[in-house]
């Protein structure tokens, strides 16, 4: 039987699928354990529970493993998310989150809201202690979707509020403090204003991640956040036709602007199964969101299709991901979610803190 430290040495030898560096180098070999009857367990840490590789990694762990002859192979896996690095502008407004992602479009109706709940809720079923903020001051949507319409926060000390919790995710939503028929008549400074508030006054606890589901176009709160916040990245959601894809491109080019990188892409809406026959008709076209991200050499994260389902779940408060996880359109959103996970957490590898050198240096193959 093989020695622990032989074992570790193989184990070590192994890439990791995000980053093509060994397990070693990134330090997510966390033990081996020799188990009675020449059995091990193989300890690994992964950088987001949301990983989409842990099928893949525990195979490759088999498969370096198995000339050894042992009698059993157990592959356990812990995370621990990483911190984005601090902008280093004055007070942090969320300390104890360690990443927020923004969920953003560059303009209304593309079902941007649609994709902030599902990707927060199937962050939580993942395993990641989640946040979802409605920072659409002007057309909450949040409160709905998440079937907590009507509902208010509490307020222990007078200061500061609880948020509500629903499938897992901590929310809130200006939605919860204003009548749901009183427009808000708001100008941009009021907006900011409110926007900060939510942010700041909110016991969030500790959050690997805080959804931050925007209000469409390129204005004053996109403007706040970028100033006033340390964010991971941005997704931008777009539907596959020409007038939405400029929009998103817009977007794009106002992320830039500010400094904030963009995960990817996000098509919505691409394409219609019909229920009764199985014909798809490509209602507002497909493959629009895939070919902008590939324009400006962004990621694509995947596409949602039209299904009746996915926006009876939003009018119901019942994401689809939690209401329906057997359909494909679920399984679109939760592999979304795991990319958005992965690409904030290669980011985290790959920033430097001041003083250090970089875990991870993107191109460069040991």
């Amino acid at each position: 039987m093989p020695s622990s430290d032989a074992i570790l040495a193989l184990i070590q030898d192994l890439k990791d699928p995000s980053t093509g560096r060994t397990l070693g180098d990134l330090g997510m070999v966390k033990g081996i354990e020799m188990l009675a009857g020449d059995a091990v367990r193989v300890r690994i840490e992964l950088p987001t529970p949301a990983s989409p590789h842990k099928a893949r990694l525990e195979e490759a762990v088999r498969a370096v493993l198995s000339p050894e002859k042992l009698s059993r192979v157990e592959v356990a896996f812990s995370a621990d998310v990483r911190r984005a690095p601090s902008k280093g502008t004055g007070t942090d407004l969320v300390p104890s989150v360690r990443n927020v992602i923004l969920v953003g479009s560059g303009k209304g109706g593309v079902g941007k809201s649609t994709v902030s709940v599902n990707l927060a809720v199937a962050l939580a079923q993942l395993g990641a202690r989640v946040g979802l903020l409605d920072a659409d001051i002007y057309g909450p949507s949040i409160p709905l979707m998440m079937g907590l319409f009507g509902a208010r926060p509490s307020s222990p000390d007078g200061k500061s509020v609880e948020p509500l919790t629903a499938f897992g995710v901590k929310i809130i939503s200006i939605g919860f403090f204003v009548d749901p028929d009183q427009a808000m008549i708001w100008r941009g400074p009021m907006a900011q204003g409110a926007l900060v508030q939510l942010l700041r006054d909110v016991r969030w606890g500790e959050l690997d991640y805080l959804i931050l589901d925007l209000p469409p176009g390129t204005g004053d709160i996109q403007l706040t956040i970028a100033q006033q916040l340390a964010v991971s990245g941005a997704v931008i959601v777009t539907t596959p036709q020409d007038v939405a894809l400029a929009d998103a491109i817009k977007a794009k080019t106002m992320f830039d602007k500010v400094s904030i990188p963009v995960l990817g892409f996000v098509e919505n809406m691409s394409g219609f199964v019909c229920p009764h026959c199985g014909k798809e008709t490509e209602i507002f076209s497909k493959g629009g969101g895939e070919a902008a991200a590939r324009k400006m050499a962004v990621p694509f994260l995947g596409r949602v299709p039209l299904n009746l389902a996915v926006r009876e779940g939003s009018d119901e408060g019942r994401p689809v991901v939690a209401d329906h996880p057997e359909m494909p359109e679920s399984a679109a959103l939760v592999r979304i979610a795991q990319n958005v996970a992965e690409r904030v957490a290669i980011a985290n590898l790959t920033a430097v803190p001041r003083g250090h050198k970089p875990l991870v240096q993107l191109g460069k193959r040991s």
